[in-house]
């Protein structure tokens, strides 16, 4: 069933394009800044993070190794970037079966082409914010540029773990229409069990303290590989380790093959459901 569903999808890859375009069309349709907001939304939330944790609590990141880069601001935005991609693929991509109702039930197509045409347009996005960003990283002195290939191919990870959620929790929001309420809440906390904010040493001196048990639970989070390895490149300018970087794709994999597996396995079912 999955390869036969495999091959309708590669069959129909121009509508997956046509929805991308739909969904980049739409994003900030009727602003006035239009796609500044982009830009303007991750600022807002670095200033206020970098108020609160980098001047009130004097949180210090590590020195960048070995860019020498020690500006919290960009440390931050560093792990933000990722984060606010996947939050943003996630949130749109579990309510997009429920949205898109009306099309759904009238005619028949690949319905997982509305999940990733939303990570495919909000990478889109993606990318102008990591352009900015590295522009930022070369003026204060680090050199992310030759490190950009290896940055995309980090993105491809990243959008194949939000992908994955976001497929199987768009399946769920069919069956359970609070599925999407509860992600808005779960969200906020999963970013707080996330080393964005602070650096990661900090949570592993304290777990420590509690038991390695507590550790390795922690160190379960599919988002954390894929933090560290974008900080690597784009703070420290240098390789990940190849356990982390390992550990990002292969947490990446299984989320995504298991929301592809629950999608494929519900499409047909879709109009009925809704």
């Amino acid at each position: 069933m999955t390869a036969g569903y495999a091959r309708e999808l590669l069959a129909t890859r121009e509508l997956l394009a046509m929805l991308v375009m739909r969904e980049v069309r739409g994003q900030y349709r009727r602003t006035v800044l239009g796609q500044l907001w982009s830009i303007i939304n991750p600022l807002a939330t670095m200033l206020v993070y970098t108020v609160v944790f980098a001047v009130i609590f004097r949180t210090r990141p590590p020195v960048g190794d070995p860019s020498g880069l020690d500006v919290y601001a960009l440390w931050l935005m560093c792990g933000l970037l990722p984060w606010l991609y996947l939050t943003r693929v996630v949130t749109g991509g579990v309510s997009t079966l429920t949205a898109n109702a009306p099309l759904i039930t009238k005619v028949y197509f690949p319905r997982i082409h509305l999940v990733l045409a939303v990570a495919v347009s909000t990478a889109i996005t993606f990318g102008v914010e990591l352009l900015v960003l590295s522009a930022a990283l070369w003026a204060f002195g680090g050199f992310p540029l030759p490190w950009l290939p290896l940055v995309a191919l980090a993105v491809v990870v990243l959008a194949m773990l939000a992908s994955g959620l976001a497929l199987m929790l768009s399946v769920l929001n069919v069956f359970f229409r609070d599925t999407e309420h509860f992600v808005a809440v779960l969200l906020p906390m999963w970013m707080l069990l996330t080393p964005i904010i602070y650096p990661v040493q900090l949570v592993e001196q304290a777990l420590r303290s509690i038991g390695e048990w507590a550790l390795v639970l922690y160190q379960l989070n599919p988002v954390l590989p894929v933090i560290e390895v974008f900080r690597a490149l784009l703070y420290d300018n240098r390789l990940p380790d190849a356990a982390t970087a390992l550990a990002a794709i292969a947490s990446a994999s299984i989320v995504f093959v298991l929301g592809y597996l629950v999608f494929a396995r519900a499409d047909r079912r879709l109009a009925e459901l809704l």
